[in-house]
Formats: C-alpha cells, structure tokens, sequence
C-alpha cells in the first residue's frame, strides 16, 4: 500500500489525528534519512520528492531494494516496536514529507477512540500488503530447500470442514493460556474475553489447518504442537514458517478480507484456538482494552513474520548473487582456457 492509499484510506478525523503528531521534514538531494544499524525512531511519509532504500548483502554487495515517489511511506514498522534500520534510505531528489515518531504514533492509538482504531488497523494492513508483496518476491526465489508438492496440498478445499471443534480443551487451559507469547501482555480476564469466542481444535500431525484459495474463516492461536506454513508454486512448495505455542496463523487473510494465499499443516499434533473471523473482527475493531491488547498483539505478530521474511529473501538474493559470479568466473574461465588452447595449436 503506498502512502497514497494509506493515507486516502482513512477518514477525516483519523487522517487529521495523524497529520496532528506528525513534524514536517525536508531533506536536500543526496541525505541520508535513515541509516543501516541505526535505532529506528519511527515512519517518513513522502509528500514530494524520491528516495531509494539500500540494504548490504553478505559479503558487503550493496542491493537497491526499493525506490520510493511521492505518497511513499517507509519505516513503518518502528511504529510498532522500536527496533534497527533494516536499509539506508536516501533522497534522490529533494524531499518534503512528515515524520511520526513511535512515541507520538503510540500516543495517539492509546486513546482507543475510533479515528485512533482506524489509525492503528490502517498501519496494520500497509504491513499485512508488504508481507503479501514480500512473500511473492521469496517464493519468486528459487531455494535449495524447495520440495516437490505434497498431495494434502490440495488448492481450494478447507481440510478443517467438519471437523469437530468444543469450547472446553482436553486439559486444564486456563493456567496454560497466559504462558502463550500472545497473550504476554494480556490479563487472565482479558485472556479469558478472547477464549470466550473461540473453540479448540485438535488437527493431527501432518493433517491440514487451511489451504490456499479459501475463504479466511478463522485465525488460530497454536496452544499446543506446532503448524508449518506452506507457499506452493507450480510443482515445488516451501516452508514458509513454523509456527508453536504461542503463535498466531491465519490471520494475513482475514485483516486483508481475502482467501489464503497458503496452506498451514500440523507440523506434530497440534491443538489449535480457533477464534471465527467475524469475532475477530468483533474484537479487533473494538474500542475496550482487549481490543487494543488484541491490535497489538496481531502487529507483534507481523512484524515477527515480516523479518523471518527479509532474512529469507535476503539469504535467497545472497545465494543467487553468489551463484551468478561463480557462472561469470566459470564462463571468464573456460573462454580463456580456450584462447590458450587456440594459441598453442
């Protein structure tokens, strides 16, 4: 989503809210906005201008990964949670835009007012599209660990139909749930407002969760076991994910409102909470302190699968890198093996 969209995608009092905690910043060609390794501070939207990311391979090969215009937004993430500098951005044209800082960002969502729900849910699909749009680039990718499809893997066809799911789990859950990293930051009576509308499902090792081309009817929360997310491509699929206790799946779907794009199986015995799309919204969308809890709990979960997602492209883009010049060397090698053996006849 550009900053366009995102921007155009809120309304009036959320965009206004926004624009409020932002500070306006102008750069000359050639700056240096953001600097590899540096602490991460928060987003820059682009009003005008151009600018272009820049990231280091093993090795030290410098990859252009991005170039940006007007309506851009980069350095989302930090919104979310503080971190480093995955790229070096700099202008390639003079640039006028705004900056929001975390601290403000997160000043603002506190208020748990609907301009400020909106805010947050927008910031959060921008990165659900860029984990979509980074998930295409990997599987674009060809890995060494790609394997031939699995016949489960069957496009279309949800495995979970029919089965049985309770609202009680096979053991005693209720001192277990709060030892889930997604609800580290939950209360028991918080933990016990999302419980309330979800079931459990049992899915057996290697029987499926969800498959590409379905409707996204649920979000899963692993309380037990562990779940491998698939992305299948012609006749190879990868593993994409491992995903164990503690651990949200399914849920890209449905904030995007769209089918899977995946498949998801049962890595070992896994039980599952299965909470349905409409509550999730439900709660998502709400304006109490389960609902924030919740918002920000999906945003740790994107950025988890956000940065799995970078290490594995830039590994892939490192490999492919490495492979190119050893066929250069190779082909440099052998045309000069032959001009020697021409000399000599």
């Amino acid at each position: 989503m550009t900053a366009t969209s995102f921007l155009e995608s809120l309304d009036a009092s959320s965009r206004e809210l926004l624009i409020s905690a932002a500070t306006p910043v102008s750069f000359m060609a050639g700056a240096t906005l953001v600097r590899h390794g540096d602490p991460a501070r928060g987003a820059y939207v682009v009003r005008q201008g151009s600018v272009e990311a820049e990231v280091t391979l093993p090795g030290g090969e410098k990859l252009i990964v991005a170039r940006l215009g007007a309506g851009s937004v980069f350095g989302e993430m930090a919104l979310i949670e503080l971190g480093t500098c995955t790229a070096t951005v700099r202008a390639t044209s003079p640039v006028d835009g705004w900056f929001v800082s975390n601290e403000d960002f997160r000043a603002l969502v506190l208020q748990r007012s609907p301009a400020a729900v909106e805010l947050q849910h927008a910031v959060t699909l921008m990165l659900a599209e860029k984990l979509a749009a980074l998930n295409v680039q990997l599987l674009a990718c060809a890995a060494p660990e790609d394997r031939p499809v699995r016949a489960a893997a069957a496009p279309g066809i949800d495995p979970l139909v029919g089965v049985q799911r309770s609202r009680h789990a096979p053991f005693s859950a209720a001192a277990f749930l709060p030892r889930l990293p997604f609800f580290d930051r939950f209360s028991e009576d918080e933990i016990d407002e999302v419980a309330a509308h979800a079931s459990y499902v049992e899915v057996a090792r290697g029987k499926g969760i969800f498959a590409a081309r379905t409707p996204a009817a649920s979000t899963f929360i692993v309380v037990r076991g562990a779940a491998e997310v698939l992305a299948v491509q012609g006749e190879r699929e990868r593993r994409v994910a491992v995903a164990g206790p503690g651990q949200l799946i399914g849920f890209v779907g449905v904030l995007r409102d769209r089918p899977h794009t995946s498949f998801a199986f049962a890595r070992e015995s896994a039980l599952l909470l299965d909470l349905p799309a409409e509550a999730f919204r439900r709660l998502y969308f709400g304006e109490s302190r389960v609902s924030a809890r919740l918002r920000a709990a999906v945003q740790r979960s994107l950025l988890a699968s956000m940065g799995r997602t970078n290490r594995a492209l830039t590994r892939l883009l490192s490999q492919a890198k490495l492979a190119e010049a050893k066929r250069v060397e190779k082909t440099l090698e052998t045309a000069f093996h032959g001009q020697l053996t021409t000399a000599a006849s």
